[in-house]
């Protein structure tokens, strides 16, 4: 399929590997230039030269902490006015919500709902000017389905999808979307590592883990970050302008829910 997108420019935060580095990779395939980034400059060189040699689009590496000032700066100095913005980043590890501190309450919210809200004020304008603007928000299958131990990402992606929900319907009229997609278990480096801190928790093997979590999958298996990155460059294509505010759940059926 023709996604229509030729041509068009993006910036995709945390894209260096996993899920932001799917997108970004979909992103290339349908002709779209980017400006990615990560915290680990190697790692973000070697995607980077990846996905220029794969798709032959320009890749510019930003090496930079989206959760500050001077990392959205950097961003938007590489790309000043994109017509589509993946917001992405990590979330707080793995924490009983007992021992969350007030400093590790706003610094979870930085990470996962004020940077992507602060982004999206910079670019949402001039995307509406133009008449065309693409934002879609990883956020996760937590917002429906909580995970013990991950409240602080849990409570932050859900403060993000409520606000975010109101201003996609402000600039819908202008051909700009919104919308959040809600990875369950992917193939990622991050979560196996998360799998490895949950055998050592619960004191098995991390064969015995990785069985578990794929119990409880009715697919009985986990994403790939391809197939996550193709869902996100059809919500970036000219065929998804008549959705807006949505929430794409990606989990292999794990919420049991209609609705």
């Amino acid at each position: 399929m023709n996604l229509g997108i030729r041509g068009r420019t993006a910036i995709v935060c945390a894209s260096s590997q996993g899920l932001g580095r799917g997108c970004a990779q979909a992103l290339a395939e349908a002709g779209v230039s980017l400006v990615i980034n990560g915290r680990n400059k190697p790692l973000l060189e070697r995607t980077a030269e990846d996905i220029r040699s794969s798709t032959g689009v320009t890749v510019t590496p930003v090496l930079a902490d989206i959760s500050t000032p001077e990392g959205q700066a950097a961003l938007l100095a590489a790309c000043p006015s994109p017509d589509i913005l993946i917001n992405n980043n990590g979330g707080p590890p793995f924490r009983d919500f007992r021992e969350i501190d007030r400093k590790a309450l706003l610094q979870g919210l930085t990470m996962n709902m004020i940077s992507a809200i602060e982004l999206t004020q910079k670019v949402v304008d001039p995307m509406a000017r133009r008449g065309f603007g693409r934002i879609v928000n990883i956020t996760s299958s937590s917002v429906k389905m909580p995970i013990a131990g991950l409240d602080l990402s849990s409570g932050a992606r859900a403060g993000l999808t409520a606000f975010m929900a109101g201003v996609a319907r402000q600039v819908a009229s202008s051909n700009v979307t919104i919308n959040n997609l809600l990875p369950g278990s992917f193939d990622t480096a991050r979560m196996r590592s998360g799998r490895i801190a949950a055998s050592r928790r619960a004191q098995i093997s991390e064969e015995e883990a990785t069985e578990r979590s794929l119990a409880a999958i009715p697919a009985k298996r986990f994403g790939t970050t391809q197939e996550f990155g193709q869902t996100c460059a059809f919500l970036c294509s000219v065929h998804a302008g008549y959705m807006t505010g949505q929430n794409i759940l990606l989990d292999g059926g794990t919420f049991a829910g209609a609705f």
